[in-house]
Order: structure tokens, then sequence, then C-alpha cells
């Protein structure tokens, strides 16, 4: 009998686990969607899936809307529009692999790809969600380096996404926090991150992943993104892990500021833009406001209520477990001065603090001089922030930190030797993605990108980079400033420069 009262059930439950058998058609809440599979047949990758309503018209400077809903199964095979921004041109160290395509460049960008091994939407797979640098400018997530099959086969899920970025993401305006239900305005651009963090959470159990189990990660301004995430309120629920490569906003100038000075500053656009409302703007051309206004966070009160300093003083902070760190020629510098002009502009510019300065970043030949300008223009950007991180969490948070130092100089034709462990330099071996970059490999290259994507892989799967058969990873903390230098030879050493850094902290602060 009771075999009997079961047949009906199963024969309703049947379509649903035939359904799932395979991931060829995937339905999220706004419809169905397909992909193409890897030539090795092993990875499904769905590119382009809309996670928010297009911000054009009206939605321009709003909080992004829930996707349209749509009829039958949305082929999700090509990347879709970068954001709006500059044209995406070579730049110094920066070829193609690094940037965007050309085109298509769009407002309409709130768009997301799917690199995914599972066989079934019951396998419950960890997820990485990647967010792109590009001081908030610039990026996207169709940037070669940033592909996910090479983590897919790791087994972990892994997610790009767009964002709103320039005066789209971050632009600031009396009248925006007036219409807006939370009296805040300009930070559109972290809003898109938490709206794809959402559709994440309610959308990855049908492509094998996990929405209990998820990583944000990102580099430069998508590591700020995540320090941001981080402290927001708003993204409580939403991960359970955070990588932050080369980027912080703990202290001046890289914190950030405030709402009523932001909209200052977005009202003055306006003026100059020839705008008397926010309408005139809205219907202004995307073209025509590229390159103008705020193009950071701000302390908006909704999504940072405070400064993230503040937040992490008081434990509000989203207490996840953290892998970051910095690299070893991680600055914006252009052609170094020699030994006396190096040391004339550290005098002019630390007056009593200029002896320790230049103890700690010294300069007696223009060799070393070289040298220590790179130095203090990482520590100034990237360094203290991520070292400040480190401190913060491991004196403060429950959850453990882990740092690292890449300092491989990547191989390099002559042109481009000279950057060293360049910004951004470290993401193709993080995601195991050497292959998209016409450089001369040696085997120690190739080593370093499968024993950094292990430790990546292994964060997100538990929270702890180490593993089998690699180099142990210890957690940081302030007493012993252990951090694993990310080289030719993977090792874990003290932070070598725990003096500078502290200086610069110290002076930062004092300002």
């Amino acid at each position: 009998m009771k075999r009997l009262l079961l047949l009906p059930l199963l024969l309703l439950l049947t379509p649903a686990i035939a359904q799932n058998k395979n991931l060829d058609v995937v339905k999220t809440e706004a419809g169905e969607v397909s992909g193409f599979t890897n030539p090795a047949g092993d990875i499904h990758i769905y590119k382009g899936i809309p996670f928010a309503a297009s911000p054009v018209g009206d939605l321009r400077w709003k909080e992004p809307q829930p996707a349209q809903p749509w009829q039958g199964v949305k082929q999700c095979t090509e990347f879709a529009a970068s954001p709006m921004q500059g044209k995406p041109d070579e730049f110094g160290v920066y070829t193609r692999e690094f940037l965007i395509p050309y085109q298509p460049i769009s407002e309409d960008c709130l768009y997301l790809n799917v690199w995914t091994g599972a066989k079934a939407s019951t396998e419950k797979r960890p997820v990485l969600v990647y967010i792109y640098g590009g001081g908030f400018v610039s990026g996207g997530a169709g940037v070669p380096i940033y592909d996910g099959e090479a983590m897919a086969k790791k087994g972990i899920i892994f997610i790009t996404i767009n964002y709103r970025v320039g005066i789209f993401g971050f632009f600031a305006h009396p009248d925006l926090t007036k219409e807006s239900p939370h009296h805040a305005s300009g930070n559109y651009g972290l809003m898109d991150q938490l709206a794809a963090l959402k559709w994440v959470k309610q959308n990855i159990a049908a492509f094998g992943g996990d929405p209990e189990k998820v990583t944000i990660a990102g580099q430069s301004a998508g590591s700020m993104s995540v320090n941001c995430l981080v402290a927001s309120p708003l993204g409580k629920g939403l991960f359970n892990g955070a990588i932050a490569e080369s980027g912080a906003s703990f202290i001046a100038p890289r914190g950030y500021g405030s709402l009523t000075d932001a909209e200052a500053s977005g009202a003055k656009l306006a003026t100059t833009l020839g705008a008397a409302t926010i309408a005139e703007l809205r219907n202004k051309p995307a073209a025509e406001l590229v390159g103008k206004g705020q193009s950071r966070p701000v302390v908006d009160g909704y999504v940072l209520p405070e400064s993230i300093a503040d937040i992490f003083a008081a434990n509000k902070q989203n207490d996840v477990p953290v892998l970051t760190g910095w690299n070893e020629d991680d600055a914006f510098v252009g052609p170094p001065k020699n030994a006396a002009d190096y040391k004339k502009t550290i005098e002019e510019q630390y007056k009593a603090d200029a002896p320790e300065v230049l103890k700690l970043y010294p300069g007696s030949t223009d060799a070393e001089a070289a040298i220590s300008q790179t130095r203090l223009n990482r520590d100034q950007i990237f360094g203290m922030q991520n070292y400040t991180w480190a401190n913060v969490q491991s004196e403060k948070g429950k959850s453990k930190i882990y740092v690292y130092r890449f300092t491989r100089r990547l191989p390099a034709t002559a042109d481009f030797v000279k950057y060293g462990a360049f910004h951004t330099g470290e993401v193709a071996y993080a995601y195991d993605n050497l292959k998209f970059l016409n450089r001369p490999w040696e085997p120690v290259d190739q080593q370093l990108a499968t024993t950094m994507s292990s430790y990546w892989t292994n964060f997100v799967k538990t929270g702890n980079p180490n593993g089998k058969s690699l180099p142990q990873w210890p957690a940081y903390s302030a007493g012993s400033n252990q951090i694993m230098m990310l080289g030719e030879k993977p090792v874990a050493k003290p932070l070598p420069d725990k003096a500078a850094l502290e200086f610069m902290v110290k002076m930062a602060k004092a300002q």
C-alpha cells in the first residue's frame, strides 16, 4: 500500500530530476539559459546572463532592479557589453590580455558569466565570484586573464560579473539622494556587485553550486570593492570568504569621502554639463558623460554607513576568512628621479620626518633611489592598506586572515621586463591563466601558477589556502607577521618591511 501511495509522488518528481541530469539548459528565476561546453566537454560555460535590469534611461543612477523575465531559452554564449568607459587601448605593460574587448561597450552591462564542472544541480560546489579592477573607471568581466575554465576544472564554480564604472557607477548628487528610498547616492557600482551576489544566492544551486559557500574575490579596484562588501551591512549572508589582491581603503587618501562632499562635486558637474535637473542628466548621451565626475565609492550612509576603518574598529564588518596581499612592484611611478632629486623631493614632502623616510627608503645611489621610489609608491597606494586590514582582522576578527607578497618578476621582453612583479601581474598565476599571455614562460612560472591557483581554490573550498603537497601558509598575526612569499620558491617568512609599513601608516593617520 505504501508503494502505491509513493508512486504518484515519484512520478511528479521525475520530470524535475530528469531536468537536472545535465546542465545543457538551466532554469534561473528570470528564465531558462543555455551555454556551451569547452572542447574537453567537462566544463559548462554560460556568458552574458542578465542579473539585473538594464540601467539605462530612468534607471541610470538607480539601485539595480531585477532582471526582466524572458520566454524560451536564452542563448548565453558570448560576453555581454562591458560597462561604459573610455577606449581600452594598451598602455605600459598592459597588453590586450589585461583589457576588455574594444566592442561592445554599453550602459546595458549588468550581466555575469559562469564556468561550472558540475554534472547536475545537486552537487553543491563552492563558488568564487570575481570582481575586476580598473580604478573604478574601467574594466569588465570579458578580460582574457579572468577566464574561469581552469579554476572550474579544480572543482569550484567560477563567476565573473560586470558593474557600472566611472560616472555611471559612482555619481552622487543632492537630488539623487532625495529621490532614493535609502537617502543615499553614489555607490551604484557597489550596488551592482551586491545585486550580482544576490543573483548567485538565488540561482547558483541550479548550476551545481552551493549558495552557502560563496567567496568574493577581486584585484585593485576589485579588491577595494571586496573591502567595501566585507564592511557593508548589505553584504551580510551573501558570502563567507574574501580574497583581496592589492587594494583596500582603511587610510586616507584611499579612504572614501563623505556623501556631502560627493554631492557637492556632483552638483558642480551638473552645472558644468548644463543640466538643471537629474532628468536632463539622464537624457544626456552616455558617450558625453564618459570620463566625467565621481569615480570611486563614497560613505553614503547606506552601502557604507561609516568609513571602512570605523566599521572594522567597531567590529561591524562581515567577519569572514580573508586571503589578501600585494605585489613586490605594485606601483604607478614614472621614470625614477636620480639620487639627488629623490632626496630633495623626500625632504620637501616629509620635512622633519625626511631622515626616517630616507632610512626606510634609502637613495644613496641612483639605482637604490629608483628601487625606493617604487617601494614607497607601492606602500602608500597598496601596501599599508592591505597591511592594515591584516592587522585589524588578526586583532579584532574571529576569522583568520592569510597574507601574501607576490614577488615573481614576470619573464618578458626588454620592453616589459622593467615592470617586474607589477600591479595585476599575479592574476594570471592565481587563476591558472598563463596561457592567455604571450610571455617566455619558464617551468618555474607554470609551477607557481599551479601552486597559487591551488591555494586560491583551497581557500574557496575551506576558508584555508593550505592543502596536500603545498608549502605551509600560516595564518597572519600581528605578533608573528608571517606571510607567504609567492615567488620562484614559495615560502612563509616574516613580513620583510614591517618597520616601513608601520611608519607610513603612522604618518598617514596623523594627516
